[in-house]
């Protein structure tokens, strides 16, 4: 695609993304709910945004559909008044949703084995009926504009333009970068083309690219991005990224993910894996008449978090410092 048709692409999406980001007065009441109140708290939804990071590792999806996962998620929250004890179910819901629009129907999880994994007490049924809601309320279709749309627009006009150091500017790296700010609600405030140019600049500042930086001045006056709103969010950016900052800078680790459970998890697992040679074992599962017409409290029916034991791209500079120092009994291990 030559460069006037990625700029009118820019523009169309630059011109549509209002539609698709949470209402900031939603966003505004959950910062401003406490735990102890009967509603979502912004320290109940990063955590499950965690969570979410934590699944799409596990079942090697892409980063679309993280972020779509959690706009999906923000949207809703921001719309809907929800218990604390139906997040999980919401939280899923998106999840499954986003892998159906983004993932090859050939690597997409069942649905038994998503809730299964995500340690959830609901059934499928439960499931099914909380993603036609979401996508009733949201009017969702098949697609919506993220800061990732912008970060791959962005990435390939910088290529296209430049032939100063293509090498360095890593497009996985500013995607990790990305997922490190959505686990925080705060960046769902941002507009999702101002967000993605925060990322996008800091990365080309660190690489200390002069072609690059002119480049990305070029698509701030483009788009007729103020400078004091580019500003705070980069401000923002950095605060953020330097809370995940590690001695050494490196990629992301896509290997396949172990999963090492604690006794009494993997009582209530079914194995992935079965051996031939031995009798089967009769393993237990959750009772789905527990369930049937409505979700678990995710606070009190014992699920834990996944958020404690991010693997493969959550590790090195790009994941939170304080989840990478926390002890659990439950983790996953690259």
């Amino acid at each position: 695609m030559d460069a006037f048709k990625l700029m009118k692409e820019l523009r169309l999406n630059y011109e549509q993304e209002v539609f698709y980001q949470p209402k900031e007065a939603g966003l505004s009441l959950i910062e401003s709910t406490t735990q102890d109140d009967s509603r979502i708290s912004a320290k109940c939804r990063d955590a499950k945004v965690e969570d979410l990071w934590s699944l799409t590792s596990f079942f090697g999806y892409r980063t679309q559909t993280f972020v779509l996962a959690v706009n999906l998620l923000d949207r809703f929250l921001a719309m809907m008044r929800i218990q604390p004890k139906h997040l999980s179910c919401v939280s899923l819901s998106c999840l499954d949703m986003a892998a159906r629009v983004t993932e090859d129907e050939c690597n997409l999880t069942p649905t038994e084995e998503l809730i299964r994994i995500g340690q959830c007490r609901f059934t499928v049924s439960d499931l099914s009926r909380m993603e036609k809601i979401v996508a009733e309320k949201l009017n969702f279709k098949s697609k919506a504009i993220t800061a990732l749309t912008f970060l791959h627009l962005y990435h390939r006009i910088a290529l296209s333009h430049s032939t100063d150091r293509k090498e360095s500017l890593s497009l996985e790296k500013l995607e990790a970068q990305l997922k490190a700010c959505l686990c925080r609600i705060s960046f769902s405030k941002a507009k999702p083309s101002v967000l993605a140019l925060s990322l996008l600049r800091q990365e080309i500042e660190a690489i200390q690219s002069e072609d690059m930086l002119e480049i990305a001045y070029h698509i701030q006056r483009h788009l007729k991005i103020a400078d004091g709103e580019l500003l705070l969010w980069s401000d923002r950016v950095a605060q953020c990224l330097s809370d995940y900052a590690s001695p050494e800078c490196s990629k992301p680790n896509h290997r396949k993910l172990q999963w090492i459970v604690s006794r009494r998890t993997a009582q209530n697992l079914h194995s992935y894996r079965s051996v031939p040679e031995l009798p089967t074992i009769p393993e237990g599962c959750w009772d789905e008449s527990e369930s049937e017409d409505s979700c678990e409290d995710a606070m009190s029916s014992g699920e834990e978090s996944l958020s404690s034991s991010l693997g493969s791209d959550a590790e090195g500079p790009f994941f939170p410092l304080h989840l990478r120092r926390q002890k659990h009994r439950q983790y996953l291990h690259t």
